[in-house]
Formats: structure tokens, sequence, C-alpha cells
């Protein structure tokens, strides 16, 4: 079989792909490679267990928690927050694991496991393959060595949680956001309840949508995926601005008050050089991946801060960070990470940060966002292909060179296989939007046709 373990987790169809003996093997594999410090340490190790509202979340829920308790670990469940929030909350609670039960921006059948070692950071490739090892070592019949009587894990429901995670965000703003009218749009997710709070305790005058979650409606036609509503009710609220988010809420996108996108590598370049102002930022380095805009490069130079690039996956970025000791990285996609205050991307604390900008500036986010002007970039997915061959079939090496020679400096090309849907990405920057789609449209015929 494939790997497990994608970009962010274990992820497919719930009750098909993910299944609760899955979700309940790989619990078990998890607390014996990550628990093992806490039982050094001369204590009952500790975990922490969130999930977004997925109906599925309940019953892969319940096997994550059945599977951490049997291999003697103490569960927290601490019931739908956000990913960051867990992150957070494993880290605060000196947890020695966490588990974050998500697909992000998946649609609502899809469901995902991710583990979380002690202080809330995710999972290196090496503890990601050890515990997948002994979950197929299991699998082929190795016993699991089980605890019996008063050495089985507890289980309890952490309500504090919550509040916890908001006074963490709160307290983190260098300033409030009273005057500001912002609108949210939570994707039916995570961070339904969280988001708005926060918001509205930082003084800001907020509107709601997609905030509703019944457990089915997740990412669907709202969030950080789908931005037409959010545009549409910046526009007729009359609002500074908008703030989407996906279904675990590590993600932050923005709508300007005249209803256009800010993507993430705008939102980086207004935080960079907020934080360069207050003195945080670190090296003066903003670390980036591949997939960031050439625009967001050109800017970076024009201001006179260092760009770091790394592989597409916030985890990549964080490990960057980590190593060097930067601040401030992040993704197009809205993942922005601030190292200092989470550790992962978060959603709400870049929404935050992002609002007390533009309340301590007095300038829209327009204007602050103006810092960096997008080139045109084109992103193709191409379902049901080979993803595992991208980077090895030479037809497509020819075809991608030959669309580099095309575009010369002034574009790029970049093809890569999902970290966690089943596809190849196709993207292609150019000075013009058409020459843009015309490669790309080319590329991903020649996908189709070479792995299909």
């Amino acid at each position: 079989m494939g790997r497990l373990f994608g970009t962010d987790g274990v992820r497919g169809v719930a009750n098909a792909d993910l299944t609760a003996e899955l979700a309940l093997g790989l619990s078990v594999a998890a607390a014996h490679v990550l628990a093992e410090a806490g039982s050094f340490r001369g204590h009952r190790p500790v975990a922490v267990v969130g999930r977004d509202p997925r109906a599925s979340g309940e019953f892969l829920e319940a096997a994550i928690v059945a599977g951490l308790a049997s291999a003697g670990v103490d569960v927290l469940r601490v019931g739908v927050l956000p990913t960051p929030a867990v992150a957070y909350l494993t880290g605060a609670l000196g947890a020695d694991l966490g588990v974050m039960l998500s697909a992000s921006h998946n649609a609502m059948p899809d469901n995902g496991v991710k583990f979380l070692a002690r202080g809330g950071h995710k999972l290196d490739d090496a503890l990601e393959d050890r515990i997948e090892r002994i979950y197929e070592e299991h699998r082929a019949g190795e016993p699991w060595d089980r605890p019996t009587g008063s050495g089985v894990g507890r289980v309890k429901d952490y309500t504090e949680g919550f509040d916890q995670y908001v006074a963490h965000l709160i307290g983190v703003l260098p300033n409030r956001l009273d005057g500001l009218k912002i609108v949210l749009d939570e994707a039916h997710g995570a961070a339904a309840w969280v988001s708005p709070e926060a918001f509205s305790r930082a003084g800001a005058e907020i509107v709601t949508i997609g905030a509703q979650p019944d457990g089915l409606n997740i990412n669907d036609g709202c969030g950080s995926t789908h931005l037409e509503l959010l545009k549409a009710a910046v526009v007729e609220h009359g609002a500074d601005f908008g703030i989407a988010h996906d279904g675990d809420a590590d993600r932050c996108l923005a709508i300007d008050g005249d209803g256009n996108e800010v993507d993430g590598d705008q939102i980086l370049a207004v935080l960079a050089l907020d934080l360069r102002e207050r003195g945080g930022l670190r090296e003066n380095t903003v670390v980036g991946t591949v997939m960031s805009n050439l625009g967001f490069k050109l800017a970076m130079e024009r201001e006179g801060i260092n760009l770091v690039e790394t592989a597409v996956g916030d985890r990549y970025v964080l490990e960057s960070m980590k190593e060097h000791g930067y601040a401030l990285g992040g993704e197009q996609s809205g993942h922005v990470i601030v190292l200092d205050h989470a550790t992962t991307g978060d959603g709400t604390l870049t929404g935050l940060l992002l609002a007390a900008r533009v309340a301590s500036t007095g300038r829209t986010l327009a204007d602050l966002a103006g810092v960096m002007q997008r080139l045109p970039q084109v992103l193709v997915n191409v379902p049901d292909v080979d993803k595992s061959r991208v980077d090895t079939a030479p037809e497509l090496a020819a075809a991608v060179a030959e669309a580099e020679r095309e575009l010369g400096s002034t574009g790029r090309v970049l093809l890569r296989s999902s970290g966690t849907e089943p596809l190849v990405r196709v993207m292609v920057e150019a000075a013009d939007i058409d020459h843009a789609r015309s490669v790309a449209g080319r590329l991903a015929d020649v996908v189709k046709s070479v792995l299909g």
C-alpha cells in the first residue's frame, strides 16, 4: 500500500478510506510513538483531542479516544475547535500529543486525522513513518502492549479549552479593533463560535455568515474555497473588509471593502511590514513556498525583506522557521504562521492581526494589500491521474521545459502532486492572463495524456 500520511495527516473519504478501524489503529500506534516521552517522565501520558463539525467526526473521535485510552493515555476531549486551538492547548496544557479530526478545506464526505507532538507541533516525516510502521506491524499480527486495570487511560471533556484559546488570541493583539466592521465567513466549520467571539471581544462589529454548522454543510459553497458569498456580504453590509476561514480554520483569506480578494501572499506581505515596524521580523526574513506569487517575491525584494522558499505545505514552512528562528511564514492558500504565538497556521489569529494592522494605521485593507501586485497565476487541478509519476515522467519534463522556454523570464511553471487530494496541480504564471491560461491548459492536457 502507499504511504498513509500526506502533507497534512491521514485523509480520505470517511468510512471508506478513513475507517473507524484505521483511526483506532493509528491512535494506538501514535500513542506508542508520541506518548513515550510522557511515560519516561514518570506520569501517565495525556492527549488533547478535537474535531471539526463533520458528521463523521463523531464516530472517528470515538475511535481515536478509544485507541488512546486503550494504550494507557488520558484523553482531554475539547470538542469542536480549530486545528490551531488544539495545537495551542496541546502545548499550553503540557500534553504529550494532540489529535485533530478534520479534512480542512475538503468536502464534507472526507475527513482526516492530524497528529501533533508535544508542544503542539506537526510531525516530521520520520515520526509519521514510525507511526505508520508500528500500525502496519500490528496489522500483520504483532500484538499491542495493552495495559489493564488502573493502567487504562481515562477520558474527560475539557470545556475550558474554548475560553482559554480565545483569551490567548486576544492577548496576542497589539491593539484593539474598535471602529471596524468585519464580515466573518466561518465555512460552517470549526471556528463557527471561536472566531466571532474573538473578534467581538477585540472590539470589532461583526457580521457572520457560514456559522451554522450542522455536520453536513462544512465548506459547502462558503469559506475560503468559495469566496462569492463573502464578497457579496462585505459590499451589502458596507463592511471594512471580510475574513474567510476553511473547515478547520488554519487558513485565512480576506475580501477588501470593494469586494476584491486579498490572498495569503498579500496578507503575508502586510503582516511582514507590520512585524518589521514592531521589531518582530527576526532576521528580516519571511518564509514562503514555491507557489508564492512572483509579485510577492518582487514586493519583498523592493521592501528589503529576505524571502526563503520551501516546498508546498505549511509543515515545511514551519520546519524552516523553526530551524532558522524566523518569525513569520505562510502560503498563498492562507496558511500563515506567526511562530511567536502559534505552532501551526491559525486563520483566526491571522485575521485578527490583519484587522489590528488596519485599525492601527487607519488605512484600508485594499491600500495595505497594494504593497504587492499579483502577477496572473493560473492553477489547474487534473484529477484521476497517477500523481506518483509527476516528477519522473520524461514526457512531462519535456513539456514543462518547452513551456518555460516559451514564458521566458516573465513567468514560471510548477507541476506537483497534491498531498491531500488524488490529483496533480498545474500552476502557470505569466505577464498576461490569457497566455498563462493557454500554457496551463496545454500542460494539463499533457498530464492527462501521460498520467491518465
